[in-house]
């Protein structure tokens, strides 16, 4: 990844040294109104986990969650607040652009804010989720478009690696998207989603 990502191991590992929960505890908002999405014994991936508190909710459900992020820091505290919570979570730490992705493995898959994929790099973890997931499965996604770039309360600041309606109508084209919406709303999530955001949703299923 360009643009200051090159080492998204040191890089991650450098925002999540801090007993604090950079983008905090509480589960991504979006991601909670797609509840029903979610059933009890779904097998789910979450993208790029971080610190955990996706997988958390998810887990919670009574969803068979895992959790993959470049991070060990950030998997170690995913780690720590699920045994707080008393709830199983498999986390393992990968590096998405180069990830076997495996063949038709979960009934979900969750990435929420991942815009730290350049273009090419994008185009390849998009592909893999698309494989990793089974026919009937959705992908739920929330992502900043490049008008963020204007408020700065989150993301990285390249255009490049935001994301558009168009954008993300062509490439999942070939899956049926149940819900795709640009807007801006205010969030307050830790330290480094802060203020007024401009957000895309977006809910695909896999045909098949």
């Amino acid at each position: 990844m360009a643009d200051g990502f090159d080492d998204a191991r040191a890089f991650w590992d450098a925002r999540y040294a801090t007993d604090e929960y950079v983008f905090g505890r509480e589960p991504n908002r979006f991601l909670v109104s797609q509840r029903a999405m979610f059933t009890p014994g779904a097998a789910v991936l979450d993208v790029a986990t971080g610190e955990g508190r996706n997988a958390l909710w998810l887990a919670q459900l009574g969803c068979r969650v895992t959790g993959i992020d470049v991070s060990p820091l950030g998997l170690a505290k995913a780690r720590r607040m699920a045994a707080e919570a008393g709830v199983n979570v498999e986390f393992e730490q990968v590096d998405v652009r180069n990830w076997h992705w495996p063949e038709e493995r979960f009934d979900a898959i969750v990435t929420i804010f991942i815009q730290f994929a350049a273009p090419d790099d994008r185009s390849r973890v998009f592909d893999g989720m698309k494989r990793a997931l089974r026919p009937g499965g959705v992908i739920v996604m929330q992502g900043y478009t490049p008008r963020q770039l204007e408020y700065r309360t989150g993301g990285p600041p390249q255009a490049e690696h935001m994301y558009t309606e168009a954008l993300l109508r062509e490439a999942f084209s070939d899956m049926e998207i149940l819900h795709l919406r640009e807007y801006e709303d205010v969030l307050a999530e830790g330290s480094k989603h802060v203020g007024r955001s401009a957000l895309i949703d977006m809910v695909a299923r896999k045909r098949g």
